[in-house]
């Protein structure tokens, strides 16, 4: 990739930045929220975009930013009420502006011309008011603009026409902060854009500068004053200063006219302000370095600037004598600036290869131990002692690696507004979308597969779930639906909620549909869990008519199985005419888990630590069976299932003696609780995941493998399953003591 296609990428990654913020910004606007910072950051957003497309010569996507961005002027400016209507129509330009940037990607075909051409008509009649937009000069563009062309040395610009009904020029006065520098913006590309516009003429303030002993490089000392006598409109200068507004004491006043500024240090015109901005830069660079190389605290002695020439080098030379200061006040000492985290951009496939070698660091350092356990050493011995410090230096590098990875599931959930309007418009329902848990961290390939099947849940949420809004009404409901994204930690693993306020599941409707397809037999006795669960057969569908979102039988099924492939399980909770939860159940990572190490039958197994609760070795005054058949074991006043998990998972033939074994109370996500019978513990320990599924197939109670140690292979459990199938076979899965 060359550097300009490598340029482009980066644009397009901060477009994706760009969009959720600019998503999130008009959500807070939908729900009333209509500040000035907000209705300023929809604004930056869509006019950073518009300004890296110039770049780019993307012009549909820039014209039709443009036009967004004009609106959203009149909006920050007061001129406009920031309205519901007026709302509604930006969350519509936002979507399409998404689809401009993917189009000019060229992962979607290109926008169709009539459908952008009807919303930009949407936004300019909101814009001037409902009133036809003023006539534009060139009859050729619709929408009245005309992207500025850049080169990648931005050293050509088209200059706007002046506008007769502007002032003859402007004055504008500010100080940067030391805020301004650390975001990397500079005041010479500052001069150079207001010199585009006409000429220029400026002064530079220096007074401010401290004495040596006072100076602090962070902070900003200079105020420029520059004259610019061009018939521009005051738009059109303040948009040069969009990015750096808040990092700099900014005020711009039409010109008086005669005046002129008493230290003029240069005169800069379009035509030659790459040169003539060097050297003023230079002239401010050699006020501060005065400073610095006078030994004796002083001020700064104001200097006489000639007629801007070509620079020539710049040469070392003596200090000018000191000029005795004036009394002056002591510096007010102002707070430091909040530094803003320093951040990178890195290949996710390093990141990934970085992963791989810290899991094989991890399964090393097991062997070692293991090597050292064997060989009898005293765990006092200098080799044991050290490969405790080992120990504690792979898992500290196995946090931070993991911490890498980790982002929030707020990249998953800001796509999804646009899909719920989309939804409700489609099916003319009233929904409103509630997320919550956005800053939820978890590994980055979970999140990034989550997308799929939250977008499948929502749309079969607001399609089959909530009611049309007269039924709602007649049903004593709000017209308008709540649908409910919500993400949360939970016992070591990552949980997302989808629920909606609608009609609930019908299970006798459910259960009459599978019947009718063959799914299950007539005489089938289910529960209602398990009826619930028929939705996820593949080709079940309750849609009475094929549609666009939905009917097909495809959805649901497919959601089960991506949950499945990230180690995940999904759960059902329906009340009827009240609502559905479907709750989604995943590991916070896919790379390495804590475990319990444990023997069943000769197999070495790994229980998922989170799950467990506590161990015990059972009593024989504590065991019982439920109708003579299924064991179980009294625990907190209570009885749990007793599972012996070598004859479940048909490591052996035969029952061991549950008083020569060890139990481990495991509690699912769903909070159910069961004691699994093992033969005993051998430890706990940090495992590295490995697929079973794509090394081998699906094994029913197994989530995953690993290596340990010795270099065997040991399964790990997945103890929701383990439990779920028990309570199934039992008659009666939970007694509680008489009292």
């Amino acid at each position: 990739m060359d550097a300009f296609e490598s340029i482009k990428a980066t644009f397009f990654q901060e477009c994706d930045e760009l969009l959720a913020d600019l998503e999130a910004k008009l959500m807070l606007l939908e729900q009333g929220q209509t500040d000035m910072e907000t209705i300023n950051a929809v604004f930056r957003a869509v006019h950073s975009v518009k300004g890296g497309a110039g770049a780019f010569g993307l012009e549909a996507l820039v014209r039709f930013a443009h036009v967004f961005e004009t609106l959203m002027d009149e909006l920050r400016a007061g001129r406009k009420p920031c309205d519901a209507v007026t709302v509604k129509t930006l969350l519509r330009a936002s979507d399409l502006l998404a689809d401009h940037i993917q189009a000019a990607q060229g992962l979607i075909p290109p926008v169709d011309e009539a459908r952008s051409a009807a919303l930009v008509a949407e936004l300019e009649a909101l814009t001037h008011g409902g009133e036809a937009p003023p006539a534009m000069e060139d009859e050729d563009d619709d929408f009245g603009f005309t992207p500025m062309a850049f080169d990648m040395a931005l050293d050509e610009a088209v200059a706007p026409a002046p506008v007769d009904a502007a002032p003859t020029g402007w004055r504008v006065v500010f100080r940067p902060t030391g805020r301004m520098y650390a975001n990397a913006n500079e005041t010479g590309l500052l001069l150079r854009e207001l010199g585009r516009l006409g000429p220029l003429e400026v002064v530079l303030d220096d007074s401010a500068v401290p004495t040596l002993d006072a100076l602090a490089v962070e902070e900003g000392c200079l105020t420029w004053t520059v004259d610019l006598a061009a018939p521009v409109e005051e738009a059109a200068v303040r948009e040069v200063f969009d990015f750096v507004e808040s990092d700099c004491e900014l005020t711009i006043s039409p010109l008086g006219g005669a005046s002129e500024p008493a230290l003029a240090l240069a005169e800069v015109s379009a035509a030659e302000d790459e040169l003539d901005i060097a050297a003023l830069l230079a002239r401010a660079s050699s006020a501060v370095a005065e400073v610095a190389a006078t030994p004796e605290p002083s001020a700064a002695p104001p200097f006489q600037t000639p007629p801007l020439q070509t620079p020539a080098p710049v040469a070392a030379s003596p200090a000018p004598p000191p000029v005795a200061p004036p009394p002056v006040a002591p510096p007010a000492v102002a707070a430091p600036p909040v530094a803003a985290p320093v951040t990178i951009r890195v290949d996710l496939d390093r990141v990934d290869r970085l992963i791989n070698v810290v899991g094989e660091l991890v399964i090393q350092q097991a062997m070692l131990s293991q090597r050292v356990l064997e060989s009898g050493l005293a765990r006092s011995s200098g080799v044991a002692l050290g490969l405790e410090d080992l120990e504690l230096l792979t898992r500290e590098i196995q946090d931070s690696v993991m911490a890498i990875r980790a982002q929030p599931v707020k990249s998953v959930f800001q796509r999804m507004p646009r899909l719920v309007r989309e939804v409700a418009d489609m099916t003319a329902k009233q929904v409103r979308l509630v997320t919550a848990g956005e800053d939820t961290e978890v590994d980055k390939t979970v999140v990034e597969r989550l997308a799929e099947p939250i977008t499948h849940m929502l749309r079969n949420a607001i399609d089959h779930g909530l009611e049309t809004p007269d039924e709602r009404i007649a049903a004593g409901k709000p017209a308008e639906g709540t649908v409910r994204l919500a993400a949360l930690h939970r016992s070591g693993r990552i949980v997302i909620e989808i629920a909606d306020d609608g009609r609930g599941i019908d299970r006798e409707r459910v259960r009459k549909i599978a019947v009718d397809k063959g799914l299950i037999a007539a005489d089938a006795v289910l529960a209602d869990e398990q009826i619930d669960n028929l939705i996820f057969l593949p080709g079940f569908s309750t849609a009475a008519a094929v549609s666009d979102i939905s009917g097909r039988g495809v959805g649901m099924d497919v959601v089960k199985r991506s949950i499945q492939a990230l180690g995940g399980r999904i759960a059902i909770g329906s009340v009827p005419g009240e609502g559905s939860t479907f709750t989604l159940s995943l590991p916070l990572t896919l790379a390495v888990m804590d475990g319990m190490v444990v023997a069943a039958a000769g197999q070495t197994l790994i229980a998922p630590l989170p799950a467990i609760v506590e161990s015990l070795t059972p009593q024989a005054i504590d065991l019982h069976r439920v109708g003579g058949v299924d064991p179980v074991i009294r625990f907190r006043d209570r009885f749990l299932p007793l599972i012996d998990v070598a004859l479940t998972m048909g490591f052996s033939e035969t029952a061991i003696d549950p008083t020569g074994g060890v139990a481990v109370v495991v509690e699912t996500e769903g909070g159910q609780q069961a004691a699994l019978l093992f033969d005993a513990i051998q430890g706990q320990r940090q495992v590295v995941i490995k697929s079973l599924e794509t090394n081998y197939r699906q094994v029913e109670g197994v989530a995953a493998a690993t290596i340990l140690g010795d270099g065997r292979v040991a399964l790990i459990l997945d103890v929701d399953v383990l439990v779920s199938d028990m309570r199934r076979k039992a008659a009666r899965p939970d007694l509680k003591l008489a009292s």
